[in-house]
């Protein structure tokens, strides 16, 4: 369905559900006008403020961000940190080229060896490269970094679009993405996700006529300069999305989800804190998994205990009983932190990263688990592991941690240690699961089914291939949950799947009854489970 002229409308792949109907804004990849070079030590100075003003703006971005995004910012900021790429873009000014074409030229070479790689990690990180382009020559040509100015509501079209710029916008107004390439599997779609944002992806290409557009998320199309029956149509599937929803909400106030007379349980994931304060997350029947990675981004140094301590006694106090799942440090694959992960892997995300880099870093992960050694005896607190593989591993980190409750305890100091469980996310983990002396299970299922299809999830071109219902990654599933089941241990869900409507009657169906979602999609996802209990099961 595509047409060559503004009334037509071109569809894509659904990477955020939702309605948006307003101006048409593109976003190109150039960056400002034309610009009059100067002296030598002119260029030489003006890059170097540019590239210091572009640092300090993703790292306040990242600061704020906070979660996987921030993660990947603070890839962006050690690259402007590497004297390995930037001494030679100085020489080449030193040679007489204007700092924007010397930076500009040797980014493009940059770009296109990362995009020719074989490790399809470093042709996902090209995009990063892209961004950081874009933003110094952008700064160099006299936009001094000022912030995408979007419309009220405006569906926002580009070749593609990192997180960066999806963070400077602001987006209170409502609007849309709509993108010509991308994938749904992209950290901007996680990002537009928990925002409620709609988004469609792999639109191909689209004219630059179009003032006005609709954006179907739903749908996965997008309309431009409608008619006035097509936006009649539009509107009436927006208002019924949008009833959709406040029934929805409504059933958030019901009793605890259910679905063939057991309960299920419907927990949230949080990125950072502030997370808490979604209209709908005092509904959840806790918190299933708070990512901590929010910590290492936006700061010079790691953070010290007390400051961990503090993000963690406030959840615990804002859940009172209820209880929260707290994941330790998942740094390393797609997300390194400078002065943690390691450099210089040809493969990270099999290389060393989550309890691996974790325990290979004990003077950093001791300072963890004294904070929430000391937050455990504040509320109902449960700590996993991410990224474990075998038992010893387990088994290592909680003798890591009981030595320093054992410590702390000594010195005066209240604590405990918390019930402890595993992320499983590595194939080997789900294939051996009853090797593992854990409290509970907790399935990521976006790592393991990146691992169990060899699918590399930051990589748009695969996204056909990266089903999450394959019967491979459903197998695994139900082997946890049925592990769980005989041995009368909890298993749970908090990958994207959990937050996807229509994987949920597959995932009751492989025996799970915990799950834990994005708090946008909470309402969303009650619904599904109550329609589904009152339409008589799954068969």
């Amino acid at each position: 369905m595509q047409g060559g002229a503004a009334g037509s409308a071109y569809r894509g792949r659904t990477a955020s559900i939702g309605f948006a109907h307003g101006p048409l804004v593109r976003v190109d990849a150039g960056a400002g006008g034309e610009r009059v070079a100067g002296t030598l030590v002119e260029e030489a100075l003006a890059l170097r403020k540019a590239i210091d003003l572009a640092s300090g703006q993703i790292a306040d971005l990242a600061g704020s961000a906070g979660g996987e995004a921030a993660q990947i910012l603070e890839f962006q900021v050690a690259l402007l940190e590497d004297e390995d790429l930037i001494e030679p873009i100085f020489a080449s000014i030193g040679e007489g080229r204007p700092a924007d074409v010397a930076w500009r030229s040797t980014l493009d070479e940059q770009i296109a060896e990362y995009n020719s790689a074989a490790d399809e990690y470093l042709q996902a990180r090209s995009s990063d490269l892209a961004d950081l382009r874009d933003r110094v020559v952008h700064i160099l040509r006299g936009d001094e970094g000022e912030p995408l100015k979007i419309p009220s509501g405006g569906v926002v079209c580009a070749d593609d679009l990192p997180p960066s710029r999806f963070l400077e916008i602001d987006w209170s107004g409502g609007g849309g993405l709509a993108l010509l390439h991308g994938s749904p599997t992209s950290h901007v779609a996680m990002l537009a996700r928990a925002r409620g944002i709609p988004m469609v992806v792999q639109l191909g290409a689209i004219p630059d006529a179009g003032a006005t557009a609709l954006l179907d998320g739903e749908g996965a199309t997008l309309e431009l300069d409608p008619s006035a029956e097509q936006v009649r149509i539009f509107e009436k599937r927006r208002e019924s999305h949008r009833k959709s929803r406040a029934s929805a909400r409504a059933i958030l106030r019901r009793p605890t989800a259910s679905w063939r007379g057991e309960h299920i349980k419907l927990l949230i994931n949080i990125q950072r804190v502030a997370d808490l304060e979604h209209a709908d997350a005092q509904y959840a029947d806790g918190v299933g998994l708070m990512r901590t990675e929010f910590l290492l981004a936006g700061q010079s140094d790691l953070p010290d205990e007390e400051t961990q301590f503090q993000a963690y006694d406030a959840v615990l106090r804002w859940a009172e009983q209820r209880p929260v799942t707290i994941r330790t440090f998942d740094a390393g694959g797609d997300k390194p932190v400078p002065g943690f992960t390691f450099d210089g892997e040809a493969n990270p995300f099999l290389g060393v990263r989550g309890l691996r880099l974790c325990l290979a870093r004990p003077e950093i992960f001791a300072v963890q688990l004294r904070a929430l050694a000391r937050a455990a005896v504040r509320g109902n607190l449960k700590v996993m592991f991410p990224m474990v593989t075998s038992a010893d591993e387990l088994e290592a980190g909680r003798k890591l941690f009981a030595d320093i409750v054992k410590r702390l305890q000594a010195e005066g100091v209240a604590a405990m240690l918390p019930e402890l469980g595993i992320m499983v996310e590595v194939p080997a983990a789900a294939l051996a699961i009853g090797t593992f002396k854990a409290a509970f299970f907790s399935i990521g299922s976006n790592d393991l089914a990146q691992y169990v299809l060899a699918c590399d999830r930051s990589n748009g071109a695969l996204a056909p291939l990266l089903d999450p219902l394959h019967p491979a990654v459903l197998e695994l599933i139900a082997r946890t949950a049925e592990h769980g089941r005989r041995a009368g241990i909890g298993v749970s869900l908090c990958g994207d799947m959990a937050s996807d409507p229509r994987c949920i009657p597959a995932l009751l169906n492989c025996g799970l009854r915990e799950l834990s979602v994005n708090a946008s999609t909470l309402a969303q996802i009650k619904q599904t489970i109550d329609r589904l209990s009152g339409g008589g099961g799954l068969g």
